[in-house]
């Protein structure tokens, strides 16, 4: 009943916003078929060479591919390590910010900033959405399984929980209480 009274209605509003679906599968192949890589690589790759360009003396050129690769490197790096509200900082400030990589073009050595997002053209993204997408528990077999995952450039940007409106939980409390937690 979750399926046709909450996530297929979600997915096809979501496509209707412009998110293109992605199956499943698709997913898993972006990333690598690592349960662990939340990242859509490929895409993401896509749209970082497609949206960065570097202006030095008049002229525009690209990030070199090994900073390319670093910079998605970056975002697969964040550890939990130092606790969930100080990695989200540094996460939000690498996505709003960019990151400056250091490039050599005609013999000079600068730092230039790449951005993941383009967020003074919001049409320059592109925007996914997938279902059932399993992700690893760090330190654990299980995985968790959200409903539906928001992606943009191929980085994921949003979860959606979906839950019938007829539910009946253990605790009592409300469908929306469930799929809301702190």
């Amino acid at each position: 009943k979750e399926d046709h009274a909450s996530q297929i209605p979600d997915l096809q509003l979501l496509q209707n916003m412009g998110y293109t679906y992605l199956t499943p599968k698709e997913v898993d192949e972006q990333r690598n078929n690592k349960q662990s890589n939340v990242i859509l690589e490929g895409i993401l790759e896509t749209q970082l060479r497609k949206q960065n360009n570097i202006e030095f003396r008049g002229q525009n050129y690209k990030f070199s591919n090994a900073n390319i690769s670093k910079a998605i490197q970056t975002l697969k790096d964040f550890s939990l390590k130092e606790g969930l509200v100080i990695t989200n900082k540094k996460v939000y400030d690498t996505l709003s910010l960019g990151k400056s990589f250091e490039e050599n073009i005609q013999g000079d050595i600068k730092s230039f900033t790449l951005h993941y997002i383009d967020w003074y053209n919001w049409g320059n993204n592109v925007f996914h959405v997938t279902e059932e997408m399993s992700v690893e528990r760090v330190g654990k077999i299980e995985t968790y399984r959200p409903d539906i995952v928001l992606f943009v450039n191929g980085i994921p940007f949003g979860v959606i929980e979906c839950k019938r409106p007829d539910l009946i939980t253990t605790d009592g409390r409300k469908p929306v209480e469930q799929a809301i937690s702190p």
